[in-house]
């Protein structure tokens, strides 16, 4: 049985986010919808983050969990005004309605749980990629451009590593979506523009020019 932690603001019982969780034989902790609870519960399989109520402290939450922080996978719990605003910036691995029934529920965190071991079986042999003084170390989620190591979010990281794994290679922006960060979210192809923006901003003046655009097509990494 996966060990489930509940982030949230209300306290009282897990069902009480989520009325399916009363059919269902899972053991969940609770923890307060704060920062410092989410870096106390590291070790979890799964976190449940109640976003019915305070989406701004979700928000910044699912933000934590995805940056630079080895967090375990998010489950976001929102009402259906909160679907309207959601987005793939926020980090959520996945999403759920509160009136999700047990069944949906029960395989989404399944799906989170299967999906992270199976992510990380594949990395632990990951390579490493040593490519004009840019080393990625899949295995480790490290980058380092020369000698220095580079700060970034989990997708900066698989957005830099997937170009670096392609060089020279013109490559679309659904292809990147495709690739980088599947079908299973909400956005466009705008995230990949704000992704690569960042990364240049990261790479610094001197090597932004590793990532190039190439005009109505998408981008190239040129080392």
């Amino acid at each position: 049985m996966p060990g489930i932690v509940l982030l949230t603001s209300d306290g009282g019982e897990p069902a009480d986010v989520l009325p399916g969780l009363a059919l269902l034989t899972l053991g969940i902790e609770i923890a307060p919808l704060t920062t410092s609870a989410l870096a106390a519960n590291l070790d979890a399989d799964v976190l449940i983050l109640d976003g019915r109520r305070d989406l701004v402290s979700a928000r910044s939450i699912c933000r934590a969990a995805s940056g630079a922080m080895e967090a375990p996978p998010t489950l976001l719990v929102l009402e259906e005004g909160g679907f309207a605003v959601v987005s793939v910036s926020w980090g959520a691995s996945e999403t759920v309605a509160y009136n999700a029934p047990p069944a949906e529920i029960q395989a989404r965190i399944r799906m989170l749980v299967d999906r992270a071991q199976a992510e990380s079986s594949s990395t632990s042999d990951a390579p490493v990629l040593n490519t004009g003084g840019l080393v990625i170390d899949a295995g480790a989620f490290t980058a380092k451009l020369n000698g220095n190591a580079l700060d970034l979010t989990y997708k900066e990281f698989e957005l830099l590593r997937y170009f670096a794994e392609h060089p020279g290679r013109v490559i679309s922006r659904d292809s990147l979506l495709q690739e980088v960060w599947g079908y299973d979210y909400f956005g466009g192809s705008r995230t990949v523009d704000v992704h690569v923006r960042r990364l240049r901003a990261k790479l610094g003046p001197e090597h932004e020019t590793l990532i190039s655009t190439v005009r109505n097509v998408g981008y190239r990494f040129d080392p």
